[in-house]
Formats: structure tokens, C-alpha cells, sequence
């Protein structure tokens, strides 16, 4: 042996065994980390909604099999392909009776919807802390995102510009700006925690969901008040989304059959407004408070397509992978989840490809999971879309009910092999702890899926 040779294999066995030791200590950390993981339940919520104004409504309306899609109405949408969609009645919320007239200058429709929304989640949560409370105001936080801003807000201003400078509104660039609905949450409550924005086209609200959650389980808050708002139809964004060819145009005279998720006569989405909003809260702090607990965010997950402007991948890789963080994310598998609200707008390719998605992924268990989308009765509300129908899809694990998708008739052969909950609501009661997937995917690539359960001790 050459001289030192002995000693300088033993220096590396040694050098090996420590980087070994270190390894496994990192993965023993890892696995502690996520095992102390914060639990993350949700405590109240709120909702403003073609199909409802609050939470029992909403989810009476959704059970009953109603769609709230109706036609539009005015000159401008005449001459529009397009001319149906779900909107608010005024006669449910009157924005001018909610708010001063100087309130309502600062703010967006979708902005307004929001702090309705908010305010019902916050009531039922029993969550409004002074402002004299530093540390639970330091430690509740916001993120609500928006997928679009108030396009009829920008035509008027633009207008208006046309008549003199000094008719620009000063307020005109904060009512248009995504990030203003949380903004303006966490001044009216004084929430000096995260200030968060998402807006990930129509995957913002499970995008918020999911990433409160994550501030939560962090450590960033105990409390987060989460969810999206969207108020923006008006006849621009109809004929942008038109020439896109999104939007159903064969039922502008039978406005309640135009939105049919999985369908063989889907011919597009149905626009709609407003928005849905969640507290969420870690276990303990909801266990000190003695507050009712509603459900968990057990997982969350997100992907890219990488592929396409509008078109979700053909594979349906992208909804897959998403699907598959989720649950990894829950530590569970497909084998026990019981629901799955899809994204399922409408649209010819989407829906398609979605059903593609979770037949691969489910394989077997396909036939055993029950699937439905919520849109045919409320329409695409597009970055409110995700937290919407997350909050009926909280609904169905807590009470054992699974929501009715609206006008689906008939299917094609694409769509064979999946379980639909077609037109009416069915029990959902298998004797195990109630655990469902939300999908929201978005224009640009961008894929969010929420695993939500039933709570359990």
C-alpha cells in the first residue's frame, strides 16, 4: 500500500459516512417538518352569487338543479353572438344601498362583492378583531385575487378623458387595479398580516384558497381571509371573449340551457359575476376560539401546461399533475377521494380534456368518484370561479350532499366512464371521511386543485 494511501481512504469513508448522516438527518427534518405541519380548517364563509347573496341560498339554489343564467339586456348586446349571462339581480344586492356614494367611487363592482362577501364569512367566523388587538391583527391576513378588471370602468373613463382631463377620476387607477379587493379588506378590518393578490386568470380564487393555506401552515397567520371576486360583464369583454370563440352562442333565446358542462351540446361558457370568500384558520387558534369548524384544506396544487394561450394540453397532463400535488400534498391517493367538483366550463375541448385527466388518473377507481361541475347553474365566474365552487365543494363534504350539474342530458363517447351527478343532487354517504378535489384552470397554462375534506378530530 503506498504510504498514506490508508489514511486517505479512511478520511473519505468518514467524509461519506457524514455526508450520509447529514442526509438522512435533513430527510428525518424534512419528514418531522411536515409532519408538525399547521392544520389548516375553515371557519367561516361568504358568498355574493347569480345563485344566491348568502351561503344557504347559494347552496339551496345549487341542490335544487335552477339555472340562474339569463339574457342580456340592452342595445350594445344585440349585435353580439353572445348574449346571455349569469349576473346579480339588484334586487339581491343593491350596491348603492350597501355603500356610500363616496365608498363606492374608490371601488370596482368586483371589489364591492368582495367586502359583502367578506363580511358574511367574517360574521360567521366570529372574527372581527379591533384594531386595538395588535397581535391578532398582525396575525390575520388576506388574498383575494381577481382575473380581470372592470373593462366598462375603462370605456367610461376613456370617454370621460375625451371631455377634459379634469373628468379622469382620481380614483379611476386604484378601481381597476387586481389587487385592490384584498387592498381594500385589509384597510376596512385592519388585517396587517399577508396582503396578498393572485390573479392567475380563471385559477385566481383556488389559487388564493391555496395559497392562504400555505400562509397558514407556514406560520406567516393564523387567520387568512381568502377567495376571489369578478365584475366584468359588459359588452367588451362578451365580444373580446366571442372572438375567441369561448362563449356559447346557441341558446341566446333559452338562456337557462346555454351552460352544460360535459354535455354532448356544449358549444362554450356562460360569463358571471361576484364573488365567494373563506376564513381560513389554523386548527388550534379555531380550537381556543370554541368556533364551529366547517371543513380542512388538506392539500394543494398547482401546474403549468407549457403548451398553449387558451388550450389546456391534449394529454391532460397539466390538470393531472396538478391533481396529483394535491393529493400528495394531503398524503392520500386517488382511492380516497369520493368528489371531484371539475373546472369544467362548458367548452367543447376543455371539458374533454378534463374528463381525459381524471380517467387516466383515477384509472380503476374512476367509476367509484363522483364528478360534477357547478357551472351550468351559475356560470363561469372566471377568477371568482375556483373559490366559488370550492365553497360547494366544501358544502357537499360537510353535508353529505352532492351538487347537481346542471343540463347535462346526454354525453359522448369521450365522456364515457366517469360517474356524473347529472341535473339533481345525490347522497354522499360511503361510510369513510368525506374528501373531495377542486380544479380550476386558467387561461395561459396555469392549473390549481384544492383537496377539501370533511373535518375530523
Amino acid at each position: 500500500m503506498i504510504k498514506g494511501q490508508g489514511r486517505y481512504s479512511l478520511h473519505c469513508a468518514r467524509r461519506y459516512t457524514a455526508a450520509l448522516i447529514r442526509q438522512q438527518h435533513r430527510s428525518f427534518q424534512t419528514q418531522q417538518t411536515k409532519d408538525r405541519r399547521r392544520r389548516v380548517v375553515i371557519t367561516g364563509l361568504g358568498v355574493v352569487s347569480p345563485v344566491g347573496c348568502n351561503v344557504t341560498t347559494a347552496w339551496q339554489t345549487i341542490l335544487s338543479g335552477q339555472s340562474k343564467v339569463g339574457r342580456l339586456i340592452g342595445d350594445a348586446y344585440e349585435k353580439l353572438p353572445c348574449r346571455v349571462a349569469a349576473t346579480i339581480d339588484k334586487q339581491d344586492i343593491d350596491l348603492e344601498q350597501s355603500f356610500t356614494k363616496s365608498e363606492l367611487k374608490t371601488m370596482a363592482r368586483g371589489t364591492a362583492f368582495a367586502l359583502l362577501a367578506a363580511k358574511e364569512a367574517l360574521t360567521a367566523a366570529s372574527w372581527t378583531p379591533s384594531t386595538e388587538d395588535e397581535s391578532a391583527c398582525q396575525r390575520t391576513g388576506v388574498a383575494v385575487g381577481m382575473g380581470m378588471v372592470d373593462l366598462q370602468d375603462i370605456c367610461d373613463t376613456n370617454e370621460a378623458l375625451k371631455k377634459g382631463y379634469n373628468r379622469v377620476s382620481p380614483f379611476f387607477v386604484p378601481r381597476i387595479l387586481p389587487n385592490m379587493p384584498a387592498g381594500q379588506l385589509s384597510i376596512k378590518y385592519g388585517f396587517r398580516g399577508p396582503n396578498h393578490a393572485v390573479s392567475t386568470a380563471c385559477a385566481t380564487g383556488a389559487h388564493s384558497i391555496g395559497d392562504a393555506f400555505r400562509f397558514i401552515r407556514n406560520g406567516d397567520a393564523d387567520v387568512m381571509v381568502c377567495g376571489g371576486a369578478e365584475a366584468c360583464i359588459n359588452p367588451l369583454a362578451i365580444a373580446g371573449f366571442c372572438r375567441l370563440r369561448a362563449l356559447s352562442t346557441a341558446f341566446n333565446e333559452d338562456p337557462t340551457a346555454s351552460s352544460r358542462p360535459f354535455d354532448e351540446h356544449r358549444d362554450g361558457f356562460v360569463m358571471g359575476e361576484g364573488s365567494a370568500i373563506f376564513v381560513l384558520e389554523e386548527l388550534e387558534h379555531a380550537r381556543n376560539r370554541g368556533v364551529p369548524i366547517q371543513g380542512e384544506i388538506l392539500g394543494y396544487g398547482l401546474s403549468g401546461d407549457a403548451s398553449h394561450l387558451t388550450a389546456p394540453r391534449d394529454d391532460g397532463t397539466g390538470a393531472m399533475l396538478a391533481m396529483t400535488r394535491a393529493l400528495n400534498d394531503a398524503n392520500l391517493t386517488t382511492a380516497e377521494v369520493g368528489y371531484i367538483n371539475a373546472h369544467a366550463t362548458s367548452t367543447p375541448i376543455g371539458d374533454a380534456i378534463e374528463a381525459r385527466s381524471i380517467r387516466t388518473l383515477f384509472g380503476d377507481h374512476t367509476d367509484k368518484v363522483a364528478v360534477s361541475s357547478t357551472k351550468g347553474a351559475h356560470g363561469h365566474l372566471l377568477g371568482a370561479a375556483g373559490n366559488l365552487e370550492a365553497l360547494f365543494t366544501l358544502l357537499a363534504c360537510r353535508h353529505g350532499v352532492l351538487p347537481p350539474t346542471v343540463n347535462l342530458d346526454s354525453i359522448t363517447d369521450d365522456m364515457a366512464g366517469l360517474r356524473f351527478v347529472a341535473k339533481t343532487s345525490e347522497p354522499w354517504d360511503d361510510g369513510r371521511r368525506r374528501v373531495a378535489l377542486k380544479n380550476s384552470f386558467g387561461f395561459g397554462g396555469t392549473n390549481a386543485c384544492l383537496c377539501i375534506g370533511e373535518y375530523q378530530e
